[in-house]
């Protein structure tokens, strides 16, 4: 009997030892294909943006009243050039918009030397997106020339707001910005202050390493990695946000439980009333959002790590607004997004990234179809944006190089286990530790970057702070990139 039960006790260790055995081999790692025809922007103006840093420090030290003529000129400017692009037509690679953008980035070292003035230039820039949106419904939106200009004016012009945002006072900073009351006849409700209307886009920023990942790893680098639908019922007035989760699929949420998830800053979009579509049916957005609504209540929508467009039957999140609208005849993004270079798209490939020209989160603000209607951005949460951003951006140099996602395969067996176990609960509708559709080794993979970026960002905060320290003011972004340089370099290897 005792040798019996040492024979079986024998082979129950062999199978378990042979079990762990196979669930330490790993999966061939997915390999994304090289992109020869798409290339992603690059300013290459480190030079310039230094000349910004020193024309800052002169401006600090010559105070506010001596600086209050060049101000002036420069709103001025703004002005006079928001006035010839509202009377004229300009192609995307007229000179006019260069003279815009060199406006827009000189101003911001004096405003940031003078941030009580941070209101004329929000306001200024306002007027100024929206006369280049105007200008860019004439635009092949799928020309490299038109994307290029729009994307120097709309997100230069944002970046050099931040820029003196991070110079001002933490309570100079308002909190909430309505750009443009664009007409809505869907219903409406009251969202950070702002209101919102059945079938508006909520474009957001999360506070997850892969967040920054998804506003970053694109060939027009951005600052929003999600998108979500508002729906207002007619009768009750209540709003449900309908969005597509990696850990769960597509879901819908309260206001409250939308804000509840970390948002560190949120742009609300808006269908322009005067597209053909919305005259002859002027609660069209309101009917898409229905339709996301009624697809997200009825069926259980897997989110989409693919990132396909072509196939409905998943969604990921900015796959959400647009099958909604696409149902009611609008293709929204005039353009399709591009991650070309090979680190972002060795990276997005390890977590299930298989399309690589698909629809950025980021990039629905270029679409000329569309209207900013409010922005919203605290200090704090933009102060972490920057950090995760030029974190991301420095892994991203290093992905480009030859670095590639790893992860610590005795991990493996427990996270194969792991993902079994959210197999099974997810049949039941509940989330496990594993989203669906990720594999084990993506989950671990996205471990190790979130670590990796976690450690880096600490170094980050404590050299971004001695930098303040020393120089009295805080590091612009092209200085929190070089820093983050230092910070990725320190780390164990």
């Amino acid at each position: 009997m005792a040798v019996s039960r040492t024979k079986k006790i024998a082979t129950l260790v062999i199978v378990l030892g042979a079990m762990y055995v196979l669930l330490m081999v790993p999966m061939p790692a997915p390999e994304a294909p090289r992109d020869t025809e798409a290339k992603a922007f690059a300013w290459d103006r480190d030079a310039y943006w230094n000349s910004l840093e020193q024309r800052f420090a002169s401006a600090r030290q010559a105070g506010c009243d001596s600086l209050a003529d060049q101000i002036d000129l420069g709103l001025a400017a703004l002005e006079r050039t928001n006035g010839r692009l509202q009377t004229s037509a300009f192609p995307p690679d007229a000179a006019i918009f260069d003279t815009l953008q060199s406006t827009l980035f000189e101003l911001g070292p004096l405003l940031a030397a003078c941030p009580k003035r941070l209101p004329e230039y929000i306001d200024a820039f306002g007027g100024i997106r929206r006369a280049v949106k105007e200008q860019s419904v004439q635009w092949d939106m799928n020309s490299a020339v038109a994307r290029a200009c729009l994307y120097r004016v709309l997100y230069g012009g944002r970046t050099a707001i931040e820029e003196v945002m991070m110079q001002a006072p933490e309570n100079a900073i308002t909190d909430v910005i309505v750009e443009s009351d664009e007409p809505s006849a869907t219903p409406s409700s009251t969202i950070l202050g702002a209101t919102i209307h059945s079938g508006d886009v909520l474009v957001s920023r999360g506070g997850a390493p892969t967040s920054a990942l998804i506003a970053r790893g694109n060939d027009y680098p951005g600052n929003f990695s999600h998108n979500a639908l508002v729906h207002v019922d007619q009768k009750t007035g209540e709003v449900s946000i309908i969005e597509s989760h990696i850990e769960k699929g597509v879901a819908v949420a309260t206001v409250d439980e939308y804000l509840r998830d970390t948002k560190l800053r949120v742009m609300v979009l808006r269908l322009r009333s005067d597209v053909p579509v919305m005259q002859a049916d002027p609660m069209l957005p309101h009917h898409a959002a229905t339709f996301a609504l009624a697809r997200a209540t009825s069926e259980h929508i897997p989110y989409d790590f693919a990132m396909d467009v072509a196939d409905p039957s998943k969604l990921f999140c900015s796959e959400v607004a647009y099958d909604a609208y696409r149902s009611c005849g609008v293709e929204l993004w005039s353009a399709l997004s591009h991650i070309s270079n090979p680190g972002a798209r060795s990276w997005l490939a390890a977590f299930g990234v298989r399309h690589f020209t698909t629809h950025e989160p980021s990039d629905l603000e270029y679409d000329p179809q569309v209207r900013v209607v409010a922005e919203w951005r605290g200090f704090a949460t933009l102060y972490q944006d920057r950090l995760d951003n030029a974190v991301v951006d420095v892994m991203l140099e290093q992905a480009d190089s030859g670095a590639v996602l790893t992860y610590e395969q005795s991990k493996l067996p427990l996270a194969r286990l792991a993902k079994a176990y959210s197999w099974v609960l997810n049949r039941f509708e509940a989330v496990g530790p594993v989203p669906e559709g990720m594999d084990a080794s993506a989950a671990l993979k996205n471990e190790w970057f979130s670590s990796r970026h976690h450690a880096t960002r600490d170094r980050l905060k404590v050299r971004a702070e001695q930098f303040a320290k020393e120089r009295g003011y805080r590091p612009p972004y092209w200085e929190l990139v070089r820093l983050a340089r230092e910070a990725y370099a320190s780390l164990p290897e």
